[in-house]
C-alpha cells in the first residue's frame, strides 16, 4: 500500500470493486489554463456507493477536476461518463441530472428561509409541491435541522448554514454527491462534529461521494479511499484504501492503527513531490 519512492508516474489509477458498478469515470481527463497544465491525463474511477477523497496542495486541480466532473467546466481532452456507458448521451444526460455539488461556502439565499433555500432547485425544475414538501422534510432530518425552516441564514451558526448547503443538495436525492472543502470554513470543533454527521448521513443514504479537501486526517476519517493528487502537473500520484472498519466516528478512526500509518504514508508522498514538483514543472 506504500507508495513508490520515485519518480511518480502519471498512469491510471485502479479503483476497486464495488458490488453496484462505477458512478463516475474520469478518462485522460487533460486541462489548461493560460498556458499552465492545471490536469494531465488524470484518469480513475468513483465507485458506485463509494465515499473517495481527493488530497493535494493548492493549485493541484483537485477542485478543477471536481468542477470538470460537475459539468461547470470543459476538459480539453479526456471523458467523463456518469452512471451509465461511456459514450451514451441519454446516460449522461440521466448522470448529471442524479448529480449534486456542494461548495466551500453555503451560499445561501439571505432572504429566503431555509425551507426555501433547501427547496430552491426543486421548485426551479418545477417538481411538484408535495414532493418538494417531502423531499425537503427529508433532507433537513438527514442533517439534523428539523425545526429550523423558517429561520434565515443569518438566525444559523457558520456550521448550520454549512448543514442547509448540504440538505439543499440532498433534496434531490441525487445519486452522486461533489463535495468542495465544505468543511473548511468553521471551527474545528464544528468541523469534527460535521464529520460525524456527514458519516451518518452516508450510512443511511450511502450516496456516491467525491470529496475534495486539504487535510489528510479529514480524509482518512471519512474515506473508502483516498485518492492523492501532485501539482505542476497535476496528476493523481498514488491511490490508498482504507480499510477501517464501518460505521465510524472522528473519535474511533483516529484511534485505530491503520490512522497513523495511512498519515505518515501520505504526508512522505505529498512531501517527496513538492520536493520533485520543479523538476517536473521544468520539463
Amino acid at each position: 500500500m506504500r507508495p513508490a519512492e520515485a519518480p511518480y508516474e502519471t498512469k491510471p489509477a485502479t479503483a476497486p470493486t464495488p458490488t453496484a458498478g462505477v458512478a463516475v469515470t474520469c478518462e485522460r481527463v487533460h486541462k489548461r489554463f493560460g498556458g499552465e497544465t492545471v490536469l494531465d491525463n488524470v484518469s480513475f474511477n468513483l465507485g458506485q456507493g463509494s465515499f473517495t477523497s481527493l488530497v493535494g496542495p493548492s493549485g493541484c486541480g483537485k477542485t478543477t477536476l471536481l468542477r470538470i466532473i460537475a459539468g461547470l467546466e470543459t476538459p480539453d481532452h479526456g471523458r467523463i461518463s456518469l452512471t451509465g456507458p461511456p459514450g451514451s448521451r441519454a446516460s449522461e444526460s440521466a448522470g448529471r441530472q442524479s448529480l449534486a455539488v456542494v461548495f466551500q461556502q453555503a451560499n445561501l439565499f439571505p432572504w429566503k428561509s431555509v425551507w426555501r433555500n433547501v427547496a430552491f432547485g426543486l421548485e426551479l425544475a418545477k417538481v411538484d409541491p408535495a414532493t418538494i414538501e417531502r423531499s425537503v422534510a427529508n433532507a433537513l432530518a438527514l442533517v439534523g435541522l428539523t425545526g429550523t425552516e423558517k429561520k434565515r441564514p443569518y438566525q444559523l451558526s457558520g456550521g448550520m448554514q454549512q448543514r442547509v448547503g448540504i440538505a439543499r443538495a440532498l433534496a434531490p436525492d441525487p445519486s452522486v454527491l461533489l463535495m468542495d472543502e465544505p468543511f473548511a470554513s468553521v471551527d474545528a470543533q464544528t468541523r469534527e462534529e460535521l464529520h460525524d454527521e456527514l458519516l451518518a448521513i452516508w450510512e443511511r443514504t450511502k450516496k456516491s461521494v467525491l470529496f475534495v479537501t486539504h487535510s489528510i486526517d479529514e480524509a482518512i476519517v471519512l474515506s473508502d479511499e483516498i485518492a492523492v493528487m501532485g501539482v505542476h502537473p497535476g496528476r493523481i500520484l498514488e491511490r490508498f484504501a482504507v480499510e477501517m472498519p464501518r460505521p465510524r466516528t472522528e473519535e474511533t478512526t483516529r484511534l485505530h492503527p491503520q490512522f497513523a500509518e495511512l498519515r505518515h504514508s501520505i504526508r512522505e508522498l505529498l512531501v517527496r513531490d513538492a520536493l520533485d514538483a520543479p523538476a517536473v514543472a521544468a520539463r
